[in-house]
């Protein structure tokens, strides 16, 4: 995928945030605005991890530890209660 290729809003607040929210609802799309993957299919307001997570490692989101991955979270994976705890 070329760089000009239309890309995913998010947000993400802090440095140590290990995911971002998507904050539109272009599924298909596959890459973060700024760089890097995201899963087709992730819906709107849904985190997407934007490093490894390992399992057992907490998952933050605005500065704030919101679960721990229960298996092994790669970059650009949706984060939600099928890994997430």
């Amino acid at each position: 995928m070329s760089g000009s290729e239309p890309a995913r809003s998010h947000i993400r607040l802090q440095d140590a945030d290990n995911v971002t929210t998507l904050l539109d609802s272009h599924v298909e799309r596959t890459r973060l605005a700024g760089g890097g993957p995201v899963e087709a299919g992730v819906p709107f307001g849904h985190k997407v991890a934007v490093a490894a997570i390992a399992q057992g490692e907490a998952v933050r989101k605005y500065g704030v530890v919101i679960g721990h991955a229960t298996r092994p979270i790669h970059p650009g994976e949706h984060v939600h209660v099928h890994n997430c705890t």
